[in-house]
């Protein structure tokens, strides 16, 4: 019997009582089962019921390709025939990572000259983690040891990871190591009030001076930000807070890192978000975009300050997973890179589609249950109100966003809920009739919303 002979409700039983999925209430899923998705071409995804989605969200931010791409697929076969597996311990490598060190280096900002492989972001960022912290000792300040991130900011879900994080709820599940540290983000729909953005900008980043005066900058290792908060809910930082945080970061010597596991690889209409908001920071974890979604892979571009301090005084650095820089996901990873630019994809979101995204979804902002829409190149969160004026804020955070999702799917797009904020994340390779699909479905699930909570 073949898979595509086993009915739905066989599958949703079958993952029932087997499947513990990652971030899932385990009982609601086994009362009503999953939803099982067969294959996906393009920028649809398929369930075993028949049903065509528009994948909203590329995946899980990751698929920036679209799906079905031939040339992903053989360099994975080509490269599975040749090399299919060897490991990076014992002082070996393989033609494929190490050319991939080489074009990672090229195409992220100046300094970050050397990388890290892992499998994923939160193995990335526990990674940063451990480099952060050996620098600092092998510096001779072993006590700076504290890293501050931002409320809402997402890192991963590794215990470490996860702590490094602002995810509260993480946290209360045994994610709250010691010497982590978190500041507000700068969020403007509910923090900004009257202020204009310079001021909001120079307000929000002081906040991290003020937690490292508290704090002590000789126990504080690094500050580490996403240039977008993507889990947080599309979080766009006003103009000019990166540069005031970089420059509090310079002035009390700790280490920027800016995670770029959602915002890199063209989503920003740049290579990454650094060069769009023109940061210079001394680490920078990836993940997602790399390979398209296609095979897992991460990476930590490690910058010259940090990397000659391991090189000329680390001796070994005891860290690494029996997959890093594994030789298909590397060749995958060379072949998603060259499809990016062959297309043109990052000059495309730049000069075409993320324009028209932002022009084609303002228009939401006006419906009686939108209090702010905003979009940052490919990404946009649509934030959900109870009412306009104020705004207020529905009491049951999060109960309206998944009803909201829930009328997406239902009539064909895949949107995400954080909080109540309706969050898209399409692929580089939509086009403009994509998007105006995804913007009437969007307007569509807004009205059911509304009519069932009877707003």
């Amino acid at each position: 019997m073949t898979f595509d002979e086993i009915s739905t409700r066989d599958w949703q039983a079958i993952d029932s009582a087997h499947h513990m999925a990652p971030f899932t209430d385990y009982g609601a899923q086994r009362q009503h089962g999953a939803r099982i998705i067969t294959r996906a071409d393009g920028h649809y995804i398929f369930d075993s019921d028949g049903n065509r989605i528009l994948d909203g969200m590329a995946g899980l931010w990751c698929v920036n390709v679209g799906y079905g791409r031939p040339e992903l697929v053989k360099a994975a076969t080509d490269q599975m025939t040749k090399l299919p597996y060897y490991n990076n311990f014992f002082k070996t490598s393989n033609q494929p990572v190490a050319a991939l060190s080489k074009k990672l280096a090229e195409i992220t900002p100046e300094g970050l000259n050397n990388a890290f492989f892992a499998n994923s972001g939160s193995e990335a960022n526990d990674t940063i983690i451990r480099m952060v912290r050996h620098f600092w000792a092998l510096e001779g300040k072993p006590e700076k040891r504290v890293i501050i991130s931002r409320d809402y900011g997402y890192h991963g879900s590794t215990i470490m990871s996860a702590s490094m994080g602002g995810m509260s709820g993480m946290h209360d599940q045994a994610a709250n190591e010691p010497d982590f540290d978190h500041i507000r983000p700068p969020y403007g729909f509910l923090y900004q009030g009257n202020q204009d953005e310079a001021e909001f900008a120079a307000n929000a980043a002081s906040w991290l001076e003020d937690r490292i005066i508290e704090i002590g900058a000789d126990r504080v290792a690094a500050f580490v930000a996403e240039p977008v908060q993507g889990a947080g809910g599309v979080i766009v930082p006003p103009q000019g807070y990166f540069a005031h945080i970089q420059d509090i970061c310079r002035r009390q010597d700790i280490l920027f890192v800016a995670d770029e596991v959602i915002t890199g690889f063209g989503r920003t209409g740049q290579w990454f978000a650094s060069q769009t908001m023109d940061l210079q920071p001394d680490m920078m974890a990836m993940a997602k975009g790399l390979t398209s979604g296609y095979v897992p892979m991460s990476a930590v571009m490690v910058g010259d300050r940090v990397a000659s301090r391991l090189v000329s005084d680390g001796g070994e650095f005891y860290h690494g997973f029996t997959y890093s820089g594994h030789p298909v996901a590397a060749a995958v990873a060379l072949a998603n890179l060259e499809l990016i630019e062959r297309e043109g994809l990052i000059e495309r979101v730049r000069e075409d589609t993320a324009p028209y995204l932002a022009e084609a979804l303002a228009p939401l902002a006006a419906h009686r249950i939108v209090g702010e829409v905003r979009t940052f190149g490919m990404l946009a969160a649509i934030e959900l109100v109870q009412g306009k004026d104020g705004p207020v804020m529905f009491e049951d955070i999060g109960a309206t966003g998944v009803i909201c999702r829930d009328h997406a799917i239902s009539r064909g797009l895949m949107m995400r809920a954080v909080r109540d904020a309706m969050i898209l994340s399409p692929a580089l390779t939509y086009s403009r009739a994509d998007i105006d699909e995804t913007v009437r479905i969007a307007g569509q699930a807004l009205d059911a919303t509304a009519d069932q909570l009877g707003l």
